[in-house]
């Protein structure tokens, strides 16, 4: 038996918010006047405008309520929870699948909030994490960098199959169409050039090496019209536009985040990680990991572990992850595929598990792995990461087989064997490492 610390069982002023996009339904708990083991409670409906939740907040006070939880609805319930929060009161957002509501009991708002209520004076919710208002600005600028990434990335998309409509064949030659050769050819193309040995020609360093392949390829370009001109014009210009919207957001990023150069250089030391993925990575979770007990709880929140729900003995949706931050996962799954690429201790782990597991389950361990490094690393300032090697899973498999060979020969010879190690004895491999 172990001792273990609970949340609060009781609170003795509360307030659940029931949040939607234009209203708020407050349920207020307090102890009744008449009984003091008794509760008391009233509820109330106020908009979701800056003088409607100051209304809430004067209400609140007036009754010594400074406790109050809200369902995390959509963006919906950060206007109650930033201005309620500005006013001094301790905000907790509750997970939906915590407060959802039971079978039998009625469907409303106002039973919402009330439920709400009963459960948070309780200690039945766990708050969810809500970012610094710091970071929450930085986060901003990163989400929408990576949301304008992802659109260039379907223009770049849409050029292809236009091509493609063409009979033009360039994708099947060129590793980036949009690189300095296929752009060069593309503008020639709207330009009205139709020649295939004139198009391949304009092929520059490396490319120039599938100049005959390039000519097979752009044998199509008579069948280039005005209309695929025009649109490949407009979505050229488009691409550009977004390029420049990406530098100029890149560019104030690294003005917001110059106070936490010194994190950002600790993710970016990481296997598989660069600056760019350093920012967004640390725009998500800050650089308070006081606030993730553990690295397991870090890795939990951002839904790189295994989901685990068992029911008479039997295993439910055993191949399943935990749902969790899609900005983390887009950097995670980005990381870890690139840190397979390498010859380090986090590739070769990628490697041996894509190999016998597949891909994506790879890509989530391998992901678990490098949060746990991140949350060692930023509880540590001024400490980096240094790889193993690539042979760490090798190294530490043969001398763990030494080991329980030696162990089961003894055995054979009638002894019982206990081992222990001494810090002069411990073999490099037998440290524990994230």
């Amino acid at each position: 038996m172990e001792d273990v610390e609970d949340e609060p069982l009781y609170l003795d002023r509360v307030c659940g918010l029931d949040v939607a996009k234009g209203q708020v339904d407050a349920c207020i708990r307090v102890p009744s006047d008449k009984n003091p083991k008794r509760r008391a409670q009233e509820v109330r409906t106020f908009g979701t405008t800056k003088k409607e939740l100051l209304s809430l907040a004067d209400w609140l006070r007036v009754h010594g309520v400074t406790d109050v939880a809200m369902e995390a609805t959509g963006d919906y319930w950060k206007a109650p929870f930033f201005r309620l929060e500005a006013e001094g009161f301790n905000c907790v957002l509750a997970d939906t699948k915590q407060v959802k509501h039971l079978p039998g009991r009625p469907k409303t708002d106002k039973a919402d909030c009330v439920w709400l209520a009963k459960n948070f004076e309780r200690g039945m919710l766990a708050a969810c994490f809500v970012a610094t208002e710091e970071f929450r600005t930085i986060r901003l600028h990163t989400r929408y960098r990576r949301n304008l990434t992802q659109e260039r990335t379907r223009e770049k998309q849409r050029v292809e199959k236009l091509l493609e409509d063409a009979l033009i064949k360039l994708s099947c030659v060129l590793t980036d169409v949009h690189g300095v050769s296929g752009r060069a050819i593309m503008e020639a193309l709207i330009a009205g050039h139709k020649d295939p040995r004139t198009l391949a020609e304009l092929a520059v360093r490396r490319a120039r090496s599938k100049i005959p392949e390039l000519v097979e390829a752009l044998d199509g370009a008579d069948t280039f019209q005005e209309h695929h001109a025009f649109l490949l014009r407009k979505m050229l210009d488009r691409i550009d536009r977004q390029t420049a919207d990406i530098d100029d957001v890149t560019a104030q990023i690294d003005v917001l985040l110059a106070p936490f150069e010194e994190q950002v250089t600790q993710i970016d030391s990481v296997t598989g990680f660069g600056r760019r993925s350093a920012q967004d990575l640390l725009a998500e979770i800050g650089i308070d990991m006081s606030r993730f007990r553990t690295a397991a709880h870090l890795v939990s929140w951002s839904g790189f572990c295994p989901l685990m729900k068992q029911s008479a003995g039997k295993l439910i949706g055993r191949n399943a992850r935990t749902k969790g931050n899609r900005y983390i996962g887009a950097v995670l799954g980005e990381s870890s595929t690139a840190a397979g690429r390498t010859k380090t201790r986090v590739g070769a782990r990628y490697r041996r598990l894509a190999k016998r597991r597949g891909k994506p389950k790879a890509q989530v361990a391998t992901g678990n792995t490098q949060l746990k490094i991140i949350h060692c690393l930023l509880s540590n300032p001024g400490m980096r990461y240094e790889d193993l090697g690539p042979d760490y899973y090798e190294t530490r498999m043969h001398h763990r087989r030494q080991v329980r060979n030696h162990v089961k020969s003894l055995e054979r010879l009638g002894y019982t064997v206990t081992l222990d190690t001494t810090p002069a004895t411990t073999h490099p491999a037998e440290e524990e490492v994230a």
